[in-house]
């Protein structure tokens, strides 16, 4: 019996410290390459509303919600609303291919680690898309808001 709860106890502290981070939590800082290769620090956009949004070039249900993404930065971000994308993908060419073909104009990084990401991780992200609306001071708002959601909350808070 005492070698089942050692069991039990490891198995659940393995799987709480995967837990995707939720609203109220604090965002970790994070630090990656941007398209020319500048290191971009999460904490930088301090003082504004920020997406942040795991997605891949692969990944069709990321691409599809590009657009809508794209359509909300440019409505809302002389509000003060940007959005920090960042890129689950091994290849830089095709992200990059990805990004003037969704002619996403925000700030993007790229972690190259894949699904191997330390970021997402970090953030528990276990499936893309995954986004996270942090407050000003990078506290987490929401998890996987998207379109007219997304919209509402932004409505509510800029």
């Amino acid at each position: 019996m005492k070698n089942f709860w050692l069991l039990f106890t490891c198995l659940a502290l393995s799987i709480i410290s995967k837990a995707q981070l939720q609203p109220g939590m604090q965002s970790p800082e994070i630090s990656l390459p941007n398209t020319k290769d500048s290191l971009v620090s999460l904490s930088s956009y301090q003082g504004k509303i920020v997406l942040l949004d795991f997605w891949a070039s692969w990944c069709g249900p990321c691409r599809a919600a590009n657009p809508g993404v794209v359509k909300l930065y440019n409505k809302y971000k002389a509000q003060g609303f940007e959005v920090f994308g960042v890129a689950l993908d091994a290849k830089k060419s095709e992200w990059m291919r990805a990004i003037k073909h969704d002619k996403i104009n925000y700030t993007q990084v790229i972690d190259k680690g894949g699904w191997n990401s330390k970021v997402a991780e970090l953030f528990g992200v276990n499936q893309i898309p995954t986004s996270f609306l942090l407050d000003k001071t990078g506290k987490i708002i929401a998890v996987d808001l998207a379109g007219a959601e997304l919209e509402k909350k932004l409505k509510e808070i800029l």
